[in-house]
């Protein structure tokens, strides 16, 4: 009886045939991983932090393969859905070609784990037998024939043919969505491309106005119940959203975080008045929140975390610094951190407030009792403005204690998480696909030696391969937008999808800029906002170190207890 595989497609060896028999020999080589990178960091019955640490380039690297196979996994996924469905034209099949031939080349070869730091399987504990032995002919076929310069043109030459549309190939979701995406491209290009370069040059907060009308298209209420006065869709509508938003300007893109992250705070652990008060008016635009949680000293260390809460009367009284608050000077509430029992160290003496604040200027950015501030100068991830923000005596109401329980704050964020890494992961694709858009248009206009610069296939592949890691990356990121929208747990997929889209977004700014040449090095050109926009990508929501400890931790809890 032939396979689902096979039924798709009748070919001998067809694309999806030699596609999931390489994702069993990757699932079996990621075990051996596993077992491996586990009998290093166990003691006694447990996993050891000090030990993870001390192997770091192991776990991470560990961190890096399983994201390869899972982006390999959803890839397959996509081109499979796609063939069932009878959509599977030229680009997608030659996208997921390239992709599958580029990645298993990295996999047996080094994945880049960041710009000069490649694992390798040999790091992992793996000899060269085992590697061997999982190395088959369907894995060196798709190597062989998935990255040649015939399929690379392909690819180059189909998006050239789809410039200026909302999308390079199927995304794989339903029309729902890409009405969704179509109506947010037609806001960002009417609204805020023409304009985003500007306000990037002057450092320039992104105008009201335009606050005032991604409120109107429902942006801040998206993912908010339609009893609080939401839209009630889920974090794959979030992920179209962000990512077409951020496309045409990270900042703008990253508008909505600030009120997806303490909707869902207020979701997940506010009392019933909580709710009522705050998310209607947050899902409308009326107040725009901010997330005050880093300190100068703690980074992603939140358990060290030392603001001070202290209870005065029915009221609370904060003292502390913070650090890298995104547009606290507009913001009209704070979800803040702050420990309110000393005594108790590490995350359980932490707890949540709604913080009211009463909106700034420039010229005075923090007109409250008790609070005061500077900003921070930055090469991108402009429009909101970043602060450092000192509290002395500043109070906050009693009834503002999220949940009205003490000790919880940790907790509470962490129920956040999962959104706000897949949040992440869409605004990077959206990053990502902004100097894709870039690059494939200067390579048309711009004329060397008698002919454009797409023609020449150093370019060219540049193109193509940007293309395939941004459909790879985009598609592990509707995935764990599925899996949140299940009720499932997704903090890997979410994870995975933040580290791996990352650095997408980063290196396709920097070929985006090397196809501009000199003239990307230029402030006047877009792409040099890009790149710079590209580069926070990897350092917030969970520096891609951080992020791979995490990964790695949470897979060697469950795999590879043999």
């Amino acid at each position: 009886m032939p396979t689902a595989a096979a039924m798709v497609d009748e070919r001998p060896e067809s694309l999806m045939e030699m596609t999931g028999a390489a994702i069993e020999q990757l699932d079996q080589l990621l075990d051996i991983a596993a077992q491996r990178v586990r009998a290093r960091v166990v003691e006694g019955d447990r996993i050891s932090s000090s030990l993870m640490d001390q192997h770091q380039r192991a776990t991470h690297g560990f961190a890096w393969l399983a994201t390869y196979v899972e982006a390999l996994r959803q890839m397959d996924a996509y081109a499979t859905k796609l063939s069932k469905q009878g959509k599977l034209g030229l680009l997608e099949e030659k996208l997921t070609q390239l992709g599958f031939a580029e990645y298993l080349a990295q996999i047996f070869g080094g994945i880049p784990m960041n710009q000069g730091e490649y694992v390798r399987l040999a790091d992992l504990g793996l000899t060269a037998e085992e590697v061997s032995e999982h190395r088959t002919a369907v894995i060196d076929k798709l190597i062989e024939t998935g990255n040649t310069q015939e399929v690379r043109w392909e690819i180059a030459n189909a998006i050239r043919t789809q410039a200026g549309q909302s999308m390079f190939g199927d995304s794989g979701l339903d029309e729902t969505m890409e009405q969704i995406r179509n109506e947010m491209r037609r806001f960002a290009e009417d609204n805020v491309v023409p304009h985003a370069h500007h306000w990037h040059m002057k450092n320039a907060y992104i105008p009201l106005e335009i606050v005032d009308q991604m409120s109107e298209l429902g942006v801040f209420g998206l993912t908010i119940p339609e009893e609080f006065g939401g839209l009630g869709l889920g974090k794959e509508a979030m992920c179209v959203v962000s990512e077409e938003l951020s496309r045409a300007y990270i900042g703008v893109g990253s508008l909505g975080t600030r009120s997806e992250i303490a909707a869902e705070l207020i979701l997940c652990g506010g009392t019933q008045e909580q709710k009522e008060h705050w998310l209607p008016r947050i899902a409308s635009g009326e107040i725009l929140p901010t997330a005050v949680f880093t300190e100068p000293n703690t980074g992603s260390d939140l358990a060290s975390l030392k603001t001070r809460a202290v209870k005065t009367g029915d009221d609370w009284s904060v003292s502390g610094n913070k650090t890298w608050i995104t547009h606290p000077v507009r913001a009209d509430i704070m979800t803040l951190l702050a420990r309110t029992n000393p005594d108790e160290p590490g995350y359980k003496g932490l707890s949540m407030f709604i913080a009211e604040k009463p909106r700034g200027t420039d010229e005075d950015p923090f007109p409250a009792e008790g609070m005061s501030g500077g900003e921070i100068e930055v090469l991108g991830y402009r429009g909101m403005k970043e602060y450092e923000i000192a509290f002395d005596g500043f109070k906050v109401k009693g009834e503002n204690l999220l949940g009205q329980v003490e000790g919880e704050g940790f907790k509470q964020l962490m129920q956040t998480f999962e959104g706000a890494r897949i949040q992440t992961a869409a605004r990077a694709l959206g990053v990502a696909q902004a100097a894709l858009d870039l690059g494939l248009k200067y390579s048309e206009d711009r004329v060397q030696f008698g002919k454009a610069l797409i023609n020449f296939p150093r370019v060219s592949d540049k193109l193509a391969l940007m293309a395939a890691e941004l459909m790879i990356a985009r598609q592990l990121t509707y995935f764990s937008s599925w899996q949140k929208d299940s009720g499932k747990r997704c903090d890997l997929e979410a994870g995975m999808a933040k580290l791996l889209g990352a650095r997408v977004a980063w290196a396709a700014a920097d070929n985006a800029l090397q196809i501009h040449g000199g003239n990307g090095f230029a402030l006047e050109y877009e792409i040099s906002r890009v790149l710079c926009d590209a580069r926070i990508l990897n350092i917030f929501e969970g520096a891609a170190e951080i992020q791979a400890q995490v990964i790695a931790r949470r897979l060697l809890e469950t795999r590879g207890n043999a």
